[in-house]
């Protein structure tokens, strides 16, 4: 396959910069042997009893920090991942590349610049910005928390607003560690909530800190030569077990979300803690997701490849050439689709 193959026009008034006014008031596009018009609060309706919906209860981080350098020019720090009370692994955005030693001062709090995170960065590209390793005069936690801000992804052209802080974070999210919201979970309110348990659809949970190279571009038209940014994940025991119930009794396991996907394959719903850079391309063969909960994503992009992967690559060219057709929303802040793993059948 070819970076070519994923590529597709999207008009830009099409990208969505604000959330829909109720979390499952966007509309869901059902992709089958034919696609169904819905709205995203009919998705109980798609799925039956002994189903088993995996939801990734990561929790965003305002991870960007606004700061200035010892010479006075500008800084911007997008913090990657905590490793230690005070030390992080960040992205930096600079005029001039800062140098070992040095110190960047935010608000009170000064950061010093321990060095590059690998040489070369794992996963890194021509053109992306290294990951330095940087160590704080103030625990990262409550400094993020009393300074940081959201990070909305690039395509989003207004900066975090308060609405942002609380429609960015799924409702069910607990575990602080993403950059970027698991985005298929932003539909799904309490009252959402309730109606699927009602219905007896199983409901689990698994972690994975979402990393910003979620948003990193393709960069080689040969996909065997790119390589996937790691990611952090954890699947408890009691979702593995529920996981295994719900294939001894024939029900589904679908998985809300791309990471929460790429975590249970990685992993093969076994319990634990890792890391994956798994990259899924047409061609793979799943092994525990049956269907799939997503958004809309970008053009040439991993995730594109994946749900291409998954539902098959003309399936997702039918179903995204209707949807710009139909007006959908796309991407963080827009609508979803209900996929079925390619030649499985769907019993609803």
């Amino acid at each position: 396959m070819r970076l070519s193959d994923f590529d597709y026009d999207l008009p830009p008034a099409l990208i969505a910069q604000h959330p829909a006014a109720d979390r499952s008031g966007s509309r869901l596009l059902v992709v089958g042997d034919s696609l169904q018009d819905l709205a995203f609060a009919d998705l109980p309706g798609q799925l039956v009893d002994g189903d088993l919906l995996v939801f990734n209860d990561t929790r965003v981080i305002k991870a960007r920090l606004q700061g200035h350098k010892e010479t006075g020019g500008h800084v911007e720090v997008m913090v990657e991942r905590i490793v230690a009370e005070h030390e992080v692994h960040a992205l930096i955005r600079a005029s001039h590349a800062p140098r070992t030693g040095s110190r960047l001062h935010f608000d009170g709090c000064t950061a010093t610049v321990l060095g590059l995170v690998g040489e070369p960065r794992a996963g890194a590209h021509a053109g992306t910005l290294p990951l330095y390793h940087l160590a704080f005069t103030e625990q990262v936690e409550p400094l993020l928390e009393r300074i940081g801000r959201l990070p909305l992804p690039p395509y989003i052209e207004h900066p975090a607003q308060a609405d942002d802080e609380a429609r960015y974070q799924t409702v069910y999210a607990s575990h602080p560690g993403a950059v970027a919201a698991p985005t298929a979970g932003l539909h799904f309110d309490a009252a959402m909530m309730t109606r699927l348990k009602d219905r007896g659809i199983g409901i689990a949970m698994l972690t994975l800190h979402v990393g910003s190279g979620t948003f990193l571009p393709v960069r080689t038209e040969d996909l065997s030569q790119h390589r996937m940014h790691s990611e952090r994940f954890e699947i408890p025991p009691a979702t593995a077990q529920e996981i295994a119930r719900t294939r001894e009794r024939g029900g589904r396991v679908i998985a809300v979300g791309t990471t929460s996907l790429r975590a249970l394959e990685a992993s093969g719903a076994r319990p634990g803690r890792a890391e994956t850079d798994i990259f899924i391309t047409p061609g793979y063969r799943f092994k525990v997701v049956d269907s799939l909960v997503t958004n809309f994503h970008l053009p040439r992009s991993t995730l594109l490849m994946l749900v291409s992967a998954f539902a098959g690559i003309d399936t997702i060219r039918r179903a995204y050439a209707h949807a710009i057709a139909a007006r959908y929303r796309f991407f963080s802040y827009g609508d979803a689709m209900l996929l079925h793993r390619l030649n499985r059948r769907d019993p609803c």
